[in-house]
């Protein structure tokens, strides 16, 4: 294989950083309107992962419409129809545990982690385009097939989850390679952030329609919905999206010689061999692989669990649950745009150098955000302020859009769809992580009369290590992690009983333990 350690050791990089001059000479003469050819690839990608994203969240909403959550160690079959007030009287409810939920939502990232490397490596072979498309639509035929897989049992629903997280597991890095082909150095930052942006907007429509639905039409409806709209949109995406400047029939001159010339220092896509050797050595690749990992564990978390935490703790019914957990994404999703267009002005302006705004932009992303999240528990769970914390958590991550999901063009633009799912398969470790351990928090019943509501503190203080440790800060914590099994637990009964008074967590004349049922 060939080993080149300049395409992952920053060689690209510290020489686009030398072609900034002239390229923002040319920056400031090029036409970037609405109507741009790169332009039109921002919104055509912000479209498909607003398709992608409402595909993979629906199953988060409508799982509490799916299951009888008054059974907290439940079984896998079906309750009669129509059991719940406010829902469509002709869906199915399933006695799923807290525990089986966390497995159903975590199924998925096992073949969206097996298949990110994969992804990588065929979109830099056949192109993004392609890619991308079959990705998609295959998720978009998967998700049309979720109700009658929860009604044959759960490990057909789970099957079809590693099948749907396969499918979906192509489509980052396969948008990576056509941006190393499309997104000129100072354009970058804004022009995959407008398309990022699409991931929490199809989040925030996904959260809010799909409590709708649930409520008139019945929880199967979702998923006919968001899987014939995915359908429909595959069509347009391959008679709308080319693979690069040079075979778009409708690009202008001046546009495709501006986007060519400035990547012309980058060459061509990878072949069959890779400098795998080089890109195990390479220190910013690792960098950017830890700080994946990191992010990815609260944003996963959030993703995948917010729900179940506002309709279990704060008990909000369907649809004001629905609402409620797409605010945040709607900060998100307006982050990303506006961290997009900070990063290129910094860089545009020569206020901050590449490595500089990659680093400040991945920071403030990570540290923020776990400040706001582990403060949710201590705010008596009310809802307007946790609604609010929620929110600044999810606009402040996005930052992280501007820093580290941009380095893997800066340190390897050849590489990088391949690079990206690398970084991806690690990061969806704690996809598979987060959403697992969450329902085996939730799951136990420790705390006296609120069994959940400190599981889920847990979580929330574990989200706020996880970045700290990222950033190379060190927390300590005022009170020792509490043991989370019943097993052997006599001994230490009077001091928990003593903190949690303390804390206001359970009332005095509570006195035994374990608790009972």
């Amino acid at each position: 294989m060939q080993c080149h350690a300049d395409n992952t050791q920053g060689g690209d990089r510290l020489e686009a950083e030398r072609d900034e001059a002239p390229l923002l000479a040319q920056h400031l003469s090029s036409h970037t309107g609405l109507c741009s050819a790169r332009s039109g690839l921002a919104l055509a990608l912000h479209v498909s992962l607003f398709v992608a994203y409402a595909l993979r969240v629906s199953l988060s909403i409508t799982i509490i419409a799916m299951t009888n959550s008054s059974h907290p160690h439940g079984w896998s079959g079906s309750a009669p129809r129509g059991s719940y007030p406010g829902f469509a009287q002709d869906a199915p409810v399933y006695n799923w545990s807290a525990e089986t939920q966390g497995i159903v939502l975590s199924s998925f990232f096992y073949g969206y982690g097996l298949m990110q490397v994969l992804g990588g490596y065929c979109s830099g072979l056949f192109g993004g385009k392609p890619i991308l498309g079959s990705g998609l639509l295959l998720s978009s035929v998967l998700t049309l097939l979720v109700p009658p897989a929860a009604e044959l049992g759960m490990s057909f629903l789970i099957g079809l989850q590693v099948l749907l997280g396969l499918a979906e597991g192509v489509i980052f890095p396969a948008q990576y390679t056509l941006w190393a082909k499309w997104a000129p150095p100072l354009e970058r930052s804004r022009l995959m952030n407008i398309a990022d942006a699409g991931c929490t907007f199809g989040t925030f429509f996904a959260l809010f329609l799909a409590g709708i639905i649930c409520q008139s039409l019945g929880w199967p409806f979702v998923f006919y919905i968001f899987g014939g709209v995915g359908c429909a949109w595959c069509l347009c995406w391959f008679l709308l999206v080319y693979e690069d400047p040079a075979h778009h029939p409708w690009i202008s001159a001046g546009e495709r010689e501006y986007i060519v010339s400035s990547l012309a220092h980058q060459g061509s896509s990878h072949g069959c061999s890779l400098p795998l050797l080089a890109m195990a050595k390479s220190l910013p690749l690792w960098a950017i692989t830890v700080a994946c990992f990191c992010t990815d564990w609260m944003f996963y978390m959030l993703l995948t669990s917010m729900p179940m935490f506002l309709s279990n703790i704060l008990h909000f019914d369907l649809r004001e649950n629905g609402l409620l957990s797409s605010l945040p994404y709607v900060g998100n999703g307006l982050g990303h745009i506006l961290a997009g267009l900070l990063a290129d002005f910094l860089l545009a302006r020569r206020v901050l150098g590449t490595a500089a705004v990659r680093k400040l932009f991945s920071a403030l992303g990570m540290l923020l955000p776990a400040i706001f999240l582990v403060a949710v528990p201590y705010t008596g769970w009310s809802s307007t302020v946790v609604a609010v914390l929620l929110t600044l958590a999810l606009t402040v991550i996005s930052m992280t859009g501007a820093g580290i999901n941009i380095n893997h063009i800066d340190i390897a633009p050849r590489y990088a769809g391949f690079l990206l799912g690398i970084t991806n398969a690690f990061g969806i470790v704690a996809g598979i992580i987060a959403p697992s351990a969450v329902g085996l928090l939730v799951g136990e019943v420790l705390w006296g009369q609120k069994p959940q509501a400190h599981p889920w503190k847990k979580t929330q203080i574990f989200s706020e290590m996880d970045s700290f440790l990222c950033t190379e800060s060190k927390i300590t914590p005022s009170q020792p992690l509490l043991p989370t099994s019943t097993c052997d637990v006599a001994p230490i009964q009077t001091e928990l009983q003593t903190i949690l008074r303390t804390r206001g967590c359970v009332r005095r004349k509570s006195s035994t333990w374990p608790p009972s049922g």
